[in-house]
């Protein structure tokens, strides 16, 4: 008889989502959530895992429009943010991630044509990216390098971007945008809204409660505001790519129509605003 190895877990921050890399124990703090960004819990730290979750959640896989789909936890889990799932005749990309994976979300990604690369807007995003990843093949995880001390589990699927452009496939293109963090990134597909382009933008370009607008922010959750230059930057930065929906990362947050023009216009009056 063979002696069973025994696996330490990788811990989840029930704050943020954010899985870390295996140890004994749970760290006393999660990093991502002491940044002025992020928010510590207000009952302290607290750590789950995996197969935890994986006990009392479940993924929903919904689809906003053709080519593209939608996967979210219930109940909410964390920030609850959404990922997607970009369909394309060379492959499929996976926008962001959630902390949960298991089998049926596995079955149904393949049933959708499988995934061939996964694409990070952000560090809130990061979430157990690197699970995911060994669960659908070890496919290579593209976020920017400007990011990288933020990752809290490494790995050699992790694939460090840098400038202000990356194709991932052919018509999916990631865009440096930077203002939330360094290296936050869109990403724009070509193929979507029935040609006219489809922006998803994480938190760098938020959709807000009147969907006629966006805003941008430095922190969401403590308020915090960006500076006039950043958001010229954003917005400069979008300018060259055709878009007429945008997607920012939570239920019904979507700019249906005239997307690009809502940025721009969301951008002059932010910045009046603040002026």
């Amino acid at each position: 008889m063979h002696d069973t190895v025994a696996h330490m877990p990788n811990y989840i921050c029930a704050t943020c989502g954010t899985q870390f890399a295996d140890s004994i124990a749970p760290l006393p703090r999660c990093p991502i959530c002491e940044d002025e960004r992020q928010y510590i819990g207000w009952n302290g730290q607290a750590w789950t895992t995996m197969h935890e979750l994986q006990q009392t959640r479940i993924n929903i896989i919904e689809t906003p429009e053709p080519g593209l789909a939608s996967i979210f936890t219930e109940p909410g889990f964390a920030i609850s943010q959404r990922a997607y799932l970009i369909q394309t005749p060379a492959g499929n990309v996976l926008w962001d991630c959630i902390s949960l994976i298991d089998d049926a979300t596995i079955e149904a990604m393949r049933a959708l044509g499988g995934v061939s690369a996964i694409a990070i807007s952000h560090p809130h995003f990061y979430s157990s990216m690197v699970e995911w990843s060994h669960a659908l093949g070890h496919i290579p995880v593209y976020l920017h390098a400007d990011d990288a001390t933020h990752v809290m589990r490494t790995d050699d699927v992790l694939r460090y971007w840098r400038g202000e452009q990356r194709e991932v496939l052919p018509g999916v293109n990631l865009i440096r945008c930077g203002g939330h963090f360094a290296g936050s990134a869109v990403l724009h597909w070509a193929a979507g809204a029935e040609g006219r382009g489809v922006l998803l933008t994480g938190d760098s370009i938020y959709v807000v409660q009147d969907r006629r607008y966006v805003s941008f922010m430095r922190s969401y959750p403590n308020l915090i505001p960006l500076p006039a230059r950043d958001v010229q930057r954003i917005v400069a930065a979008v300018q060259p790519y055709p878009f007429d929906r945008l997607y920012s990362s939570w239920q019904g947050r979507i700019v249906a129509l005239g997307a690009k023009a809502s940025v721009i216009h969301s951008a002059e009056r932010y910045i009046a605003a603040i002026a």
